[in-house]
């Protein structure tokens, strides 16, 4: 019997050592992949080794590498393994641009020149291009926003294929090796002002790849609709129509404890849709007309803003929500609304959710903290960025937030309830991609260049 025990005990030790070895190795793989916007669920975080105290764009002083790429883009770099994937447009226009910058203004670039939309590959540790291939090439179907590019939406991986969406020129669909796989064209995406229908700003919500399924929100100025297709074949999986205003927000796949939704930001109504069917589990209205942010969340419940006056809200949904979540007038909670804020939500940069705190970063430099479980506001205090403000949204590890600015800096905070600004770091182009992180290396996209900001190993 005693022996039968023992040998019971060391089994069960054994599956234990086992299941902690699987555990970091995911946790390891985790540090290393960067595999859509603001990385695993848009979490935006990823802990690993420290980055250097100091870095510097134009010195190169505590970069890896500083690589050249063509084109204008602002969309994100994506990391899975030993590779890094962007996209990019280039124009036959000499000297195209966009111009960064706080202000109203909504008109359109001029530049309606034949473009090439390219999805590039690197190798992360050296910044060496394995492979560059051109989705498609022509001029392109709507306009854009001056401040905005052809090239807006970040690209995503599972490890095996990656996609690319260029708005009204399509879906694209590769091996990581570079092997084209399928095309979707999903339409033309008129996506603009919501009260000027002749003013066209161009697409920026980016795919999500997530069991096999490639989710795309299209908000526009005539159908709108949220679909999930097969990543292996682009097959249509289900496509649920939104009656929406344009949006440029995210979606954000959550895999709760009872059931795994996709849930989208709205000007109308947030939705939650069930992840096989497509099937809407829930909608809250309060939303601004501009909705941008990407949701995101944690410890059960989901966080979801957006910026533009006079709403300006911030929701915190508990993940089991069901039904039409609208707050009664008056009310900043309910059953399934945890707590919400007016006149908070920032405009273009996604919330981050660290370490059971609320950051919020807006346009103008304003940075907020509060507490996940409260929503109660810790503390709110101003960057002192020199005049271009914020589009890229935050991203943390070791217990520091990194700020980019479309000035060209890079601010390094602590975090905590009262945030301490650390560095200012200077890149020397505009910043205006969020950045990706990936096993102690954080690679920014410039107006210009790709940086690995790191230490050599």
């Amino acid at each position: 019997m005693q022996n039968w025990l023992n040998k019971a005990f060391i089994c069960c030790l054994s599956m234990y050592a086992l299941a902690c070895l699987g555990r970091a190795k995911a946790d390891k793989q985790d540090n290393a992949n960067w595999p859509s916007f603001r990385g695993v669920h848009a979490a935006g975080i990823s802990e690993g080794p420290g980055l250097p105290k100091k870095f510097d764009g134009r010195t190169s002083e505590g970069l890896i590498f500083k690589v050249e790429i063509p084109g204008l883009a602002h969309s994100s770099p994506i990391v899975w393994g030993k590779t890094l994937f962007l996209t990019t447009a280039v124009s036959r226009e000499a000297g195209a641009s966009f111009n960064p910058g706080l202000y109203g203004s909504g008109e359109a670039s001029k530049d309606r020149t034949v473009h090439e939309w390219l999805i590039m590959c690197y190798d992360k540790r050296t910044g060496k291009l394995l492979w560059k291939k051109t989705a498609t090439k022509g001029r392109p179907t709507d306009k854009r926003h001056v401040k905005a590019t052809y090239a807006n939406s970040t690209p995503a991986t599972d490890g095996k294929h990656v996609v690319a969406f260029f708005g009204s020129e399509g879906l694209f669909a590769y091996t990581v090796e570079g092997d084209f796989l399928w095309k979707k064209d999903l339409g033309r995406l008129d996506v603009g002002a919501y009260d000027l229908p002749s003013y066209e700003w161009g697409s920026a919500s980016s795919p999500v790849i997530h069991e096999g399924k490639v989710i795309v929100q299209c908000d526009t100025q005539g159908e709108s609709f949220l679909t999930a297709l097969d990543v292996r074949t682009g097959r249509t999986l289900w496509k649920t129509p939104r009656d929406e205003l344009p949006s440029w927000g995210t979606p954000t796949v959550v895999p709760g404890k009872k059931r795994t939704q996709v849930v989208a930001n709205g000007s109308n109504f947030i939705r939650g849709y069930e992840f096989e069917t497509g099937k809407e589990l829930w909608r809250l209205g309060g939303s601004s007309k501009i909705t941008a942010p990407t949701p995101v969340f944690e410890a059960g419940l989901i966080v979801v803003a957006s910026g533009r006056a006079p709403e300006r809200p911030i929701f915190a949904i508990r993940e089991e929500a069901l039904g039409d979540l609208t707050l009664n007038p008056g009310k900043t909670k309910n059953e399934f609304v945890a707590w919400s804020h007016v006149k908070r939500g920032p405009y273009m940069p996604t919330p981050l959710i660290y370490r059971e705190k609320v950051y919020l970063l807006h346009n103008g430099g304003i940075f907020a903290c509060h507490d996940l479980r409260s929503g109660h506001e810790l503390n709110r205090s101003r960057i002192p960025h020199k005049a271009f403000g914020f589009s890229a949204s935050p991203v943390a590890t070791n217990g520091k937030i990194y700020l980019s600015g479309e000035d060209g800096l890079v601010f390094e905070m602590k975090a905590g309830d009262e945030p301490i600004l650390l560095a200012v770091h200077e890149m020397g182009e505009p910043l205006l991609a969020s950045p990706a992180l990936s096993e102690g290396v954080m690679y920014l996209r410039g107006q210009k260049h790709l940086f690995a900001v790191g230490k050599h190993k």
